[in-house]
């Protein structure tokens, strides 16, 4: 225990330390490069499955440059930010470390920004610090909407780009559901409000679209409200929370509380619902875990609407999950070099095409085989994406906190305008005790 405290205390002094000199260093180790040639990096993996892949991509990047670039991969479910600790005590930090949203904390005033790259001005998924810059580089991009089951919406005479609102919403919801005995379905909707194990979908995805429908990626009105005044805005919260009652009242009665993420997305795969409020990434699950069902359904195609909770709403909320980020450190200058080749037509086929990114860069031309890839390339492209803000709560108020809400509303504890009342309660006395 003493010697993790001393270690502790010395990754602090350590940090502050480099903090207060990384321009000296990160000068420094610019004037190395330019001393000699540089002939090899090291990135950090943090997605282990797509390891092959990057080393593809790695090796495609030494036959074109002569560099080599060693894929350093970490496990799944290893800390990788502890990992990362490790490698910059013992002076072994990787020239392109990988990092979610919060780890980047962890590394204040030590990473380059990248704000001059040719790529910032391609991608509206880089991670940008308001202090520091462009910190971070998106090398795949998920999303967050409403997803649906083309095939049936079109046997239903409904075209997705129709639902524009609360109203057309409503409208398409009924005429389905008219037709369910015909079309095969359980229920028009696959909504689960179950805290325990899928408060992180309720609570922070859901949750989300209440921060973020409809805005500019760089608007934080919404989640600047609630971090700053505790406060939401109760008449675009009360249309979000009509939105969520019309969810209850079409979704499946056996999931709506008591289900399973696994129930969720089975039952979508296998065309029981015509809606699903998840994310894109079900789309590695339908083609993977759930291939079978998928296949017996017809391996129908699909799509994803925005949370249109007010009229006109035309985005859907798209982020990385995680960016790749260079040392001040490190061999910054060449590292730099490799992503800005990680951005265009060589690297892109490699990351969409093989490793089955999709890829965060309007001008990308490839198109990854996942079922929602080509949906959510034509809203980045488009300009029609807004931020995922929901990742600047305070830690586990949306999956422990605003995620029992979302519960009672599903039982029929309250109605929408309870609903709105609980989640500023909720908020209220979590803020209390930060």
């Amino acid at each position: 225990m003493r010697k993790r405290i001393l270690l502790s205390i010395f990754l602090v002094i350590t940090l502050a330390a480099s903090s207060i000199s990384c321009g000296k260093n990160s000068s420094k180790s610019q004037e190395n490069e330019s001393q000699s040639q540089v002939t090899s990096l090291k990135l950090l993996n943090i997605k282990s499955e797509v390891n092959t892949q990057l080393q593809a991509l790695a090796d495609r990047y030494q036959k074109e440059t002569g560099v080599t670039v060693e894929i350093i991969p970490v496990a799944a479910g290893v800390d990788a930010q502890a990992t990362l600790k490790g490698y910059y005590l013992s002076d072994q930090m990787p020239d392109i470390i990988a990092c979610e949203a919060s780890g980047f904390s962890n590394w204040e005033g030590l990473l380059m920004d990248m704000s001059d790259q040719g790529w910032a001005s391609k991608t509206d998924a880089a991670y940008v610090d308001s202090t520091y810059g462009t910190l971070g580089f998106p090398y795949t991009t998920e999303a967050i909407g409403l997803a649906y089951n083309a095939d049936i919406l079109e046997k239903c005479g409904i075209d997705p780009k129709s639902i524009t609102g609360p109203s057309s919403m409503e409208e398409a919801f009924k005429k389905i559901d008219s037709q369910k005995s015909s079309l095969g379905l359980t229920a028009v909707v696959g909504y689960c409000a179950e805290p325990e194990n899928l408060g992180w979908s309720s609570g922070n995805h859901l949750m989300g679209a209440y921060f973020d429908s409809g805005l500019s990626r760089t608007d934080t009105k919404y989640i600047d409200q609630l971090n700053n005044e505790v406060k939401l805005d109760e008449n675009r919260f009360l249309g979000y929370a009509n939105m969520i009652g019309l969810f209850i009242d079409y979704s499946d009665p056996a999931l709506l509380v008591n289900g399973t993420y696994g129930d969720q997305v089975h039952n979508f795969a296998a065309g029981k619902y015509a809606f699903i409020t998840q994310g894109s990434w079900i789309g590695a699950t339908l083609v993977g875990d759930e291939a079978s069902s998928y296949a017996a359904a017809g391996n129908f195609k699909v799509g994803m609407i925005p949370y249109a909770f007010e009229e006109g709403q035309d985005t859907i909320l798209t982020s990385a999950p995680s960016w790749w980020a260079v040392p001040k450190e490190g061999q910054a200058d060449a590292a730099m070099a490799f992503l800005q080749w990680c951005s265009e037509d060589s690297a892109q086929q490699v990351m969409v095409e093989e490793a089955g990114f999709i890829s965060p860069f309007k001008d990308c031309k490839y198109v990854a085989s996942d079922p929602f890839a080509s949906t959510i390339s034509e809203y980045i492209s488009a300009g029609k994406t807004s931020s995922w803000h929901w990742m600047d709560m305070p830690e586990n108020l949306g999956q422990k906190g605003f995620a029992f809400a979302f519960q009672s509303f599903a039982k029929g504890e309250v109605d929408a305008a309870g609903f709105t009342k609980k989640i500023q309660q909720i908020a209220t006395d979590w803020f209390k005790k930060l």
